[in-house]
Order: C-alpha cells, then sequence, then structure tokens
C-alpha cells in the first residue's frame, strides 16, 4: 500500500500517516529549504523537489515502481488564507487544481486534501467546487469539513479544513463522524512544554551539523503528552532562545498569561490553555516576513523551535532546520501530527485496512479483490 504526499514540506502529515500504521513511498515538494530535513526524519520515503504543477501522474508511478494506493497533501494555502491578501491572481490557488487532476490520473484508493478554513469562504469555493467536480464520478466525497487539533489532543487551536475521498467501488465511503471516537481533550501548555525547562546543553553532534542539542534533565515522569512525544534518550534540537533587548523583556514582563503585549501584538501562552495558530511567515522570495511568536507563559521570551513542535504535536525526535527562522515556517505551514493521526486511522479502519497488514484472506464484499492487490 504506497502513499504519496504533495507539498511535504517538513513532513507533519507524513507523520500523521506513520503514526496512523501507513508507509509514505514519496513525498514531493518545490522548496529545498522546508524539505531540508525531510529525508533525516523519514530516510525510507524518496523525497523528489518537483513542480507539482507539472507533474503526472504516471511519473508517480514510475518514481514509486507501482500504484499509488493513497495521496494526500495540503495544497500551499497562502492564496486562501483568512489573514493574507487573497490575492485571486495568486498563481499558488491553481495548485489546488492540480492536486485533484493528479488524484484523477492516480485514482488511488483514497485522498485527503488538507487546507486552511479560508477554502470555504465565498471567493475561494468556486475554487474547491470545481476541483472536486473533477473526481466526484470516481470517489464518495465526504463533505468538506474544518476541524480543530485541539479536539483530537493536540496542545494548540489550529482550524484546517479536510477533504477526504474513497473511491466508489470500495463502497465504503467516508463520514464526518468516523473521526468522533478519536476526540480527545486539548493538552494543555503547561502538559506540552513544562519538562523542557530542565535541561543541559550536549556538543554539536556529527551527524547533525548546525543543530543545537539538549538533553532533558528533570526528573519523574512526564506528563501523558510529553511522554508520547519525548525521545527515548530525552535529548532534542532546538531549544535556541531568542535574545530580547532589555525593553522587550521588560514589556513582556508586563503581558498577563492569555493576554496580548500591545506594541507587538506578541499572545502570552497560559499554562492551563492551548496556544494559537502558529503563523509560518514567508521565505526570502516573499520578504522573508517572520510571523509574530506567542511569547512562553512564565519567560519573559518568545517560545523557541522545540516549545512549538511540542505544542504542534511534533516528536522530540523529529528535525527541523538549524536557523530558528526555517525552523517556524517548517511548523506554521504544517498539519499536526496529532490531527493528521486521527484522520489517517478513521480512514484506515474505514476501509478495514488491519485486514491487509495481517494478509488475511476472505474479505467481504466487493472490496476483497481491491484488497487483495494491495496486500501484493
Amino acid at each position: 500500500m504506497k502513499l504519496v504526499e504533495l507539498f511535504c514540506g517538513t513532513g507533519g502529515f507524513s507523520r500523521g500517516a506513520h503514526l496512523a500504521g501507513f508507509d509514505v513511498a514519496a513525498a514531493y515538494d518545490l522548496d529545498p529549504i522546508l524539505t531540508s530535513s525531510y529525508p533525516i526524519n523519514f530516510p525510507n520515503t524518496k523525497i523528489l523537489h518537483r513542480d507539482v504543477g507539472a507533474l503526472t501522474g504516471a511519473e508517480i508511478k514510475r518514481d514509486i515502481g507501482g500504484e499509488v494506493f493513497g495521496l494526500f497533501g495540503g495544497p500551499p494555502c497562502q492564496g486562501f488564507s483568512a489573514i493574507g491578501r487573497r490575492d485571486v491572481a495568486d498563481p499558488r490557488r491553481k495548485l489546488l487544481g492540480h492536486f485533484f487532476r493528479l488524484v484523477k490520473e492516480l485514482q488511488p484508493a483514497f485522498f485527503v486534501m488538507e487546507n486552511v478554513k479560508g477554502l470555504a469562504y465565498a471567493d475561494a469555493r468556486p475554487l474547491l467546487t470545481e476541483a472536486l467536480d473533477m473526481v466526484r464520478c470516481d470517489f464518495d466525497i465526504a463533505e468538506p469539513h474544518i476541524w480543530n487539533a485541539a479536539d483530537f489532543g493536540a496542545a494548540t487551536i489550529r482550524h484546517r479544513m479536510f477533504v477526504v475521498g474513497i473511491r466508489k467501488d470500495f463502497h465504503s465511503p467516508f463520514a464526518l463522524d468516523d473521526l468522533d471516537d478519536r476526540r480527545r481533550p486539548p493538552a494543555t501548555v503547561k502538559q506540552a512544554i513544562s519538562d523542557l525547562e530542565d535541561i543541559v546543553a550536549l556538543p554539536e553532534s556529527d551527524q547533525l551539523p548546525g543543530f543545537d542539542r539538549w538533553k532533558i534533565t528533570r526528573k519523574g515522569a512526564p506528563t501523558e503528552y510529553a511522554s508520547a512525544l519525548r525521545a527515548t534518550d530525552r535529548t532534542f534540537t532546538g531549544q535556541t532562545i531568542t535574545s530580547h533587548t532589555p525593553e522587550v523583556i521588560a514589556r513582556f514582563a508586563k503581558v498577563r498569561p492569555g493576554g496580548m503585549d500591545k506594541i507587538g501584538r506578541y499572545p502570552r501562552l497560559k499554562l492551563s490553555g492551548q496556544c494559537p495558530t502558529l503563523r509560518a511567515g514567508t521565505g526570502a522570495d516573499r520578504g522573508s516576513y517572520q510571523s509574530v511568536r506567542p511569547i512562553h507563559p512564565v519567560l519573559n521570551r518568545v517560545i523557541t523551535v522545540r516549545e512549538a513542535a511540542r505544542l504542534q504535536g511534533f516528536p522530540d525526535h523529529h528535525l527541523f532546520h538549524p536557523t530558528v527562522w526555517h525552523s517556524f515556517r517548517m511548523i506554521g505551514n504544517s498539519v499536526s501530527p496529532i490531527m493528521a493521526e486521527a484522520v489517517f486511522s478513521a480512514i484506515r479502519e474505514r476501509l478495514g485496512l488491519e485486514l491487509v497488514t495481517k494478509k488475511v484472506v476472505g474479505l467481504i464484499g466487493d472490496r476483497a479483490e481491491e484488497f487483495a492487490v494491495a496486500a501484493e
């Protein structure tokens, strides 16, 4: 069962697919910086720097050496974001259609498309409808729906639109309530990052040049949320502290948890709450804009890369980029792995794929032949 991701970035979506028991055969993205650590994080996945707008289904099949069982990805959202310009002339908006063109060409067993909730707005919804029309005759498509990562246990409020389709000959359409059993109370900021306070610096590794390295020294068991994300050796990267001027530190000190710095518009995290949606900022080609980062709930500084990664649901062994700027771009553009795992697990259960992994024969109904091919 070969899955393929389009617009992969750092691989938050891929991380969720792996957590749900899938393997990702290939991942495509045009940006070499945002994908720089993908080969380290997913050594068994072929990473290919291609323009999805020019990519064909035949090329993907050739790249992975077979048929695609599942296609997923989050087309660039900047042209649809509620906080962006929503420029109808933004060429990135066309990539939404190319995602569904490839669904049409590849005819996978299922597809998952993720994007910002702004895609549901009146000026963008016709583009989504037009894209979905390309595949309606072949797929049972669940109504586009907006889910919040916090509703599935993440420590961040992150509303994203998902569209899930399952090929009609499987006779097992995805239903929105398939995710009901996967809902969990959200983790708090304290549960996510409190164990990152007692740490020691480690020497730079020959295997990870340019990355800062740290080890957790706090004794005692971490929270359930942190335990699921900790590396077995308690080491991690991305804890470089941003240096602020004395004036900024004094300003941050006056901001109460849950409040907002009036000058820089920095929100301050609350230990008992969740992190607001982390933004990506832009690359050098679009002005090198850095999005505002939240203030730590206790310390008078903005949060680190690893703290942001914990809040988003990335495991501590996941690498980003040696620079803080590019790392936050990776995290801000990513799908929460916790959210992705919930969606992929629901699809797996809907299709009865636990039977395929055990290679049990005698499947029920019209899906038997299809699954037998997937198992082979």
